[in-house]
């Protein structure tokens, strides 16, 4: 009988552990069936279209301009579009893997998204009920939000990574298209048949522009990479018990480690709502 409480304890921990799981696999899963939903359309609608495309512009310039190259490229591109499609559906739908409930029954995720979002409320709720029945000292809970920061850490590193990749891309890209303006200004003089060129060189140029003003990608790694150093800095303090967490009750230092962390992340969300207002919003804000 005196083992009977731990136990209990472990089933009920297990069994939230395996509500999670199921939380995150739907959700995994709802982002697969709109992957294979979309790329069914896409193989589906688009190879007919391109070809009505080319048929009607074919009719248009019969006997004005020669389509033949246009149409074996389309045609080419067509096939490959629509083999592409379908190849990369039947992928994901050979790979789907199977869901273990809460309730113990399993079943393979070949349902619908709508389907897949009423088993992912259902999950979440037998989640919620598991959670209520495993109730933990508030030590034990700072300690695991201790324990998790490091994955936290990575996941703003990654994102920062994300976002500087995206500043240096279309930075690059920028450069070049600023560049072959010039080249082909000065290559075709007068401007035709290098018209063409400059406007589309334009047009990227301006697209480009607009999208990085809009997105900021190299504030949000900046703040984001900013964020994860502030909050390794904590965590170090921690390890080695310096200055502030140098305190001789271990549950106050773990106390005031997830007050200063949490006070970091409001800090980045806020920092993310600034970027998301317009300029004045943001003048306001500051």
């Amino acid at each position: 009988m005196p083992q009977s409480g731990p136990v209990g304890d472990d089933d009920r921990i297990n069994a939230l552990i395996d509500h999670r799981r199921t939380v995150a696999n739907l959700q995994r899963q709802i982002k697969r069936t709109r992957l294979v939903s979309v790329a069914t359309l896409i193989g589906v609608v688009g190879p007919p279209l391109l070809l009505l495309s080319l048929v009607g512009a074919t009719a248009l310039t019969w006997r004005h301009y020669n389509m033949a190259p246009i149409n074996i490229f389309g045609v080419v591109f067509a096939g490959a579009l629509f083999v592409g499609c379908t190849v990369f559906s039947r992928k994901f739908d050979t790979a789907q893997p199977w869901i273990r409930y809460g309730n113990g029954s399993r079943a393979q995720q070949d349902l619908s998204v709508a389907e897949l979002k009423l088993n992912l409320e259902l999950a979440e709720e037998e989640r919620v009920l598991a959670a209520s029945k495993v109730a933990r000292a508030a030590f034990d809970r700072q300690y695991s939000y201790r324990d998790a920061i490091p994955r936290e850490i990575d996941r703003l590193r990654g994102e920062s990574a994300s976002y500087r990749r995206w500043h240096n891309w279309l930075q690059w890209t920028l450069v070049i298209c600023s560049a072959a303006v010039t080249g082909v200004t000065a290559l075709y003089d007068p401007p035709q048949p290098g018209k063409g060129i400059l406007i589309g060189l334009g047009g990227a140029i301006t697209v480009i522009t607009s999208v990085m003003g809009y997105f900021k990608f190299k504030e949000r790694g900046f703040n984001l990479q900013q964020t994860a150093d502030a909050i390794e800095q904590e965590v170090t303090a921690l390890d080695l018990a310096i200055a502030p967490y140098n305190l001789s009750d271990e549950k106050e230092n773990l106390e005031l480690f997830a007050e200063r962390v949490e006070a970091l992340r409001i800090e980045q969300r806020k920092r993310e709502q600034q970027l998301d207002q317009p300029h004045q919003g943001q003048q306001e804000v500051v």
